[in-house]
């Protein structure tokens, strides 16, 4: 679920009187109410390929705070070297009184940061309204939301999300914060993240180093953008993949397997982060592992699927995940990566470049990357490399796969900071701090720029930038692993 494109000639709704939900200028007397609790707009309407703009300026995203964000993101990472630089050379201290009392009011405040920032805003203009008429359609039956051809096209699990949004919403008193509830759950996993990090942190690093990374994390415009601005759903997500990580790396096999499978079931890039279960699998060497894995991941899918089941027919989640992944056949969709690095952009992903086309380069890549991420898990031997090899997945797919959004690189953030945790290299922190920059600026410069009347970004300095940047970032991040795993190697940050 993306942003919506209009074909060269398409008139948008409110030109031909049937307006898009979200879009401003409805017909007098038209109300934004779903038939029989379904959405009234397709998913097809928005994988049109993109003609530069699209009819009509649109300010939901609030396009007066844009330069504030900026301005944000640059003290951000000033203050952050600062601190750091002051906590490892300086050996600044925290008494251990006063930590939890610190945490706590650190994460509070980030919590009350994103309320009061999302109250200014109505989030992404198409994605917020399609949000909202998921939950209208969940809370008025929220197993039939898959029943007509012209619904949601995300998995299941978000749905029961959605559902509670729009029950919260159907309370008088909350109906006028509607767009803010649709955000909440993203809010919220933001906090549990940075909360996830102390903790773990704190069970390996100083008390400082943990604090200072979950409010690395909290306050991180990257973060901060995704969640608060745009309203999207990356955090949530993020939240579950995290949790299978950490399940997995303390040995918890079943529930590791049931979180990879609600991670799948929640958006399909979690397919990308499946093999870290299998490298755990395949080096345990348990039969005995294998069988719960696989019991516990087909529990957990007929838990999500089969209320969505009953009135479709037995093929109709892998129908919807086939559809789902076909909607954007295009080398890269406004990601920063090597596909827009030489001008792909919003290129069809049939095109041939040397012989085979750009998405069957996609797959060799995803192959090639999917087995040098195996041998590192291999040659590290440990579930500490669960964190590292997610985020060798993430990275590498997003920079040299087709079909990017730009958005699907955001849990390298957090994986980057949990990976630095577990294996304590310093230049994990680097990357932490480069993907941080990356998806911050592809991100922002996305959503404002949809928010101006322009769905797709073009072959400009912004973007080349930081689509070499990511691509220099992910051979990096490649050395470092290598050194950690192969040569034994680490560069301890003395934290």
């Amino acid at each position: 679920m993306e942003t919506r494109n209009f074909l060269p000639g398409e008139r948008s709704g409110a030109e031909t009187g049937n307006a898009l939900p979200g879009e401003r200028n409805r017909p007098p007397g038209m109300a934004n109410q779903l038939p029989e609790g379904q959405p009234n707009i397709d998913s097809t309407q928005r994988t049109a390929p993109p003609n530069g703009r699209m009819r009509g300026g649109i300010t939901g995203a609030g396009i007066k705070y844009s330069p504030q964000l900026i301005a944000y993101a640059a003290v951000f990472l000033a203050v952050f070297v600062a601190a750091y630089y002051f906590l490892v050379r300086k050996k600044v201290k925290i008494r251990p009184g006063h930590e939890r009392i610190l945490i706590f009011t650190m994460l509070g405040a980030g919590l009350l940061l994103r309320i009061s920032a999302a109250t200014l805003t109505d989030g992404h203009p198409f994605d917020m309204s399609l949000f909202k008429n998921w939950a209208t359609a969940a809370a008025h039956n929220l197993f039939q939301v898959y029943a007509s051809s012209r619904s949601s096209d995300y998995p299941p699990l978000y749905m029961y999300i959605l559902f509670l949004a729009g029950k919260a919403a159907g309370v008088q008193a909350m109906s006028p914060y509607y767009t803010l509830l649709l955000r909440l759950p993203s809010i919220v996993a933001d906090i549990a993240t940075a909360y996830l990090i102390y903790r773990l942190a704190g069970k390996y690093l100083s008390r400082e180093i943990s604090i200072l990374l979950s409010a690395f994390y909290a306050f991180n415009p990257a973060v901060m953008i995704n969640s608060t601005f745009w309203g999207q759903v990356d955090s949530f997500f993020t939240f579950i993949v995290v949790s299978s990580l950490y399940m997995l790396s303390e040995k918890k096999i079943g529930l590791a397997s049931a979180l990879f499978t609600a991670a799948v079931l929640m958006k399909p890039q979690g397919i990308i982060f499946l093999p870290v279960l299998f490298f755990e699998l395949v080096r345990g060497k348990s039969f005995k592992s294998f069988l719960t894995a696989a019991a516990f991941a087909l529990g957990t899918a007929a838990m999500i699927i089969l209320p969505f089941a009953l009135s479709k027919d037995a093929l109709w989640i892998f129908k919807l995940f086939s559809n789902t992944m076909g909607e954007y056949p295009y080398a890269s969709v406004n990601a920063f990566n090597f596909f827009s690095l030489i001008g792909k952009n919003y290129a069809k992903d049939a095109t041939t470049m040397f012989l085979l086309s750009y998405h069957n380069w996609g797959m060799i890549f995803i192959v090639i990357i999917t087995a040098f991420s195996w041998f590192i898990y291999i040659k590290g031997n440990s579930r500490a490399f669960a964190f590292a090899a997610a985020l060798l997945l993430i990275a590498g797919v997003f920079v040299f796969s087709t079909r990017m959004h730009e958005r699907y690189l955001f849990p390298a953030v957090a994986l980057s900071i949990l990976a630095f945790i577990y294996l304590k290299d310093k230049r994990l922190l680097l990357l932490s701090a480069g993907f941080s920059s990356t998806v911050y600026i592809n991100t922002h410069l996305v959503l404002f720029e949809t928010s101006k009347g322009i769905n797709f970004v073009s072959f400009n300095p912004v973007l080349i930038i930081a689509s070499l940047l990511n691509v220099l970032l992910f051979f990096y991040l490649v050395k470092v692993l290598f050194d950690i795993a192969v040569k034994k190697k680490t560069y301890a940050c003395g934290c």
